[in-house]
């Protein structure tokens, strides 16, 4: 996924612990646009933080279609959060869920259709899966790291089956700023037979109240580059304080590979939660802020 910058908890379940709301994302991504059978990904989370037990819970489902083969892989997430002080947090985090692969051998076009290694029906396993992960935020950086699928430690890399991969992240954000945010970042993912670096760099622009509430997002703009030779360009727009959708264009540039582009489709919405926050204000219009 590209839009991982906005919630990374797509692959860190620690990032869940997050205060003031119930956050619901979703995107979609439709890879090598143009050619049949190509991967398409759906991703819905959901989470809330509960202040009082320093605890948030969350669930996800991630769909994903491959030619020939589907996988659903429903996921429950656990973070529980350390904070010395306001300026700090350390979030531990774990996934647990089931995943789902189905081939359905109905769909091959054989050259030879007599080939007595082909089959014609429904191949359906279901794995138990899991995901952990740490974060540290402070007010101006945020690192983390997490490994996924911890059931397939030390299996081969199949198209198949899923495979472990391990992510570290690092990303330097600026909100003082009344006009805009900034912020850069970079990450690791390590696969068994692969490992790519990606570079992201956004600015988020702002407009200036005067209000006790702050200044609102309007729109923003980010560019990433992964050392497989991928260009990104994420776009995203704030219909409302707490309403957000965003657009990711993928373009690779691999000699010899495939060069059609990837598209990615994001929606996060954010509810105001009493529960979630840390402000114990008496007046019931200001708990929030």
């Amino acid at each position: 996924m590209a839009t991982n910058w906005y919630n990374r908890a797509n692959y860190n379940p620690a990032s869940i612990a997050r205060e003031n709301y119930i956050y619901l994302f979703s995107n979609v991504q439709r890879q090598w646009f143009g050619v049949g059978g190509s991967p398409t990904v759906l991703n819905v989370q959901a989470s809330q933080y509960i202040y009082n037990m320093h605890s948030a819970f969350g669930i996800s489902l991630v769909s994903d279609k491959l030619g020939l083969t589907s996988t659903i892989n429903p996921m429950f997430t656990y973070a529980y959060r350390i904070s010395g002080s306001s300026d700090w947090s350390v979030s531990m985090g774990l996934s647990a869920g089931i995943f789902s692969r189905t081939v359905d051998g109905s769909q091959f076009e054989p050259g030879v259709i007599a080939d007595p290694a082909l089959y014609n029906n429904l191949i359906t396993s279901f794995l138990p899966d899991a995901n952990t992960g740490i974060e540290f935020q402070s007010k101006y950086l945020i690192a983390g790291i997490s490994s996924t699928h911890l059931f397939s430690i030390g299996n081969a890399e199949s198209s198949f089956l899923n495979s472990n991969h391990l992510y570290g992240y690092l990303i330097y954000k600026n909100t003082d700023s009344e006009v805009l945010n900034y912020n850069a970042g970079m990450q690791i993912v390590k696969g068994p037979i692969l490992t790519v670096f990606e570079g992201n760099a956004s600015l988020r622009f702002k407009k200036a109240t005067g209000l006790t509430t702050g200044p609102h997002e309007i729109f923003d703009i980010g560019l990433s580059y992964r050392t497989s030779n991928q260009l990104i360009l994420l776009l995203g727009v704030n219909m409302s304080p707490n309403m957000r959708i965003g657009y990711a264009y993928d373009q690779s540039f691999s000699v010899g590979f495939n060069v059609n582009s990837s598209h990615e489709i994001m929606l996060e919405y954010r509810i105001p939660s009493a529960v979630s926050s840390s402000c114990n204000c008496k007046s019931e219009g200001l708990w929030y802020y």
